[in-house]
């Protein structure tokens, strides 16, 4: 029997992936679904226009759906890596026997868990984009409340959102004024969608730290496996040589016992 021990690290580090993980796909999610039902009421009410920018969004959900599964098994994986890792150095001049199969597998996951580092640092930088666009909407509107908007025509002040490219220029009306601006600043939609944003940029922040903490722990396992396959080939060729060792004062003592 094993006395497992316990990857308070990778413990830290699970809790840390999952939790951002969460709030990135679950607050992205509902999100992405106010900004549709925002674009169709207010800046593209032909549906022909955004129909496409509706296509891309339900393909970002389904997206969504697939990063949730696939990182709550990873992460139950890495868990485990680390449970076998912390094992085997614990039991290190014990029989507990460190595989080339065993280091293989962690030099995989070092690999891999860069690669996902890498990826998850373009999606955070991704998610901030929605969290600017919709910070300049709510600037533009906190800009009509303040006392200066009294010295211009209010309805000159105007958020355009096809500059940005995400609906097509010739779709109707395409930007809001005056007004119709601040009533969309109030919406709940508009309230609700820009607070998940935040919520979601920053889970993607957790998520970047979390791997990055993860492939801190699989690189030092990594290493430690490593040096534990080193001590356990150095003890059989150390206890190779003392068997050997024992043979030959053996056989000595025979043959001096002989020659006597």
């Amino acid at each position: 029997m094993f006395d497992w021990g316990v990857p308070y690290a990778s413990l830290v580090a699970t809790i840390l992936c999952f939790s951002g993980v969460a709030l990135f796909c679950g607050c992205g999610h509902v999100a992405l679904t106010g900004t549709v039902t925002i674009l169709e009421s207010h800046f593209s009410r032909v549906t022909s226009d955004h129909a496409m920018l509706t296509d891309v969004i339900q393909l970002m959900q389904y997206v969504i759906y697939g990063i949730a599964s696939f990182f709550f098994l990873y992460g139950i994986i890495l868990l485990a890596e680390g449970f076998y890792t912390t094992s085997a150095v614990k039991e290190l001049h014990s029989e507990f026997k460190t595989t080339i199969c065993g280091r293989c597998i962690s030099g995989m996951f070092v690999f891999l868990t860069y690669i996902l580092g890498v990826a998850w640092l373009g999606v955070f930088g991704f998610s901030a984009v929605p969290v600017f666009l919709f910070y300049n909407m709510w600037s533009t509107c906190a800009t009509m409340r303040s006392p200066m908007a009294n010295m211009t025509n209010i309805d000159s002040i105007c958020v355009d959102v096809r500059q940005y490219g995400i609906i097509p220029w010739n779709a109707t009306p395409g930007k809001a004024c005056g007004s119709t601006l601040s009533d969309i600043c109030n919406t709940n939609e508009f309230y609700l969608s820009y607070h998940l944003y935040i919520v979601a940029c920053a889970g993607a922040g957790a998520t970047v730290i979390a791997l990055i903490h993860f492939l801190m722990i699989l690189s030092a396992n990594w290493a430690y496996l490593k040096d534990a396959s080193q001590m356990h080939a150095y003890q059989d060729i150390k206890m190779k040589e003392e068997r050997e060792l024992q043979d030959i004062t053996s056989r000595s003592k025979e043959c001096l016992n002989s020659y006597t």
